[in-house]
């Protein structure tokens, strides 16, 4: 059984930062492209981030780009992403997903709550 399981989420100010996690489990993770992707609020999903099986290859959407960073560990078989400089538009709910875009089996996904 596939299972992916996002944590690391919380409530952080404007300008801080958070580390998500995925543990994959349930089928072979080092040889899967995995993405990022969110849902704000009363909006729909949102291709966040990507990378290739090996990590050598990694994409960013526009909004993201120079903030984020995608990585992964294929001996843990984990992903991350690591969020820094976070503002209020980057509330919502980050999943990790196997595939590129996103388009794969989805975790249930960890809040990202930015506030003052």
């Amino acid at each position: 059984e596939v299972q992916l399981v996002e944590s690391g989420g919380g409530l952080v100010q404007p300008g801080g930062s958070l580390s998500l996690s995925c543990a994959a489990s349930g089928f072979s993770f080092r040889v899967n492209p995995m993405s990022w992707v969110r849902q704000a609020p009363g909006k729909g999903f949102e291709w966040v981030s990507e990378i290739s099986s090996s990590g050598d290859t990694r994409a960013y959407a526009g909004s993201v780009k120079g903030r984020f960073t995608i990585s992964r560990d294929n001996a843990k078989n984990t992903l991350y992403l690591q969020l820094d400089n976070l503002t209020t538009e980057d509330t919502a709910k980050y999943y990790c997903a196997t595939g590129y875009r996103g388009t794969g089996f989805r975790g249930q996904g960890t809040q990202v709550t930015v506030s003052s």
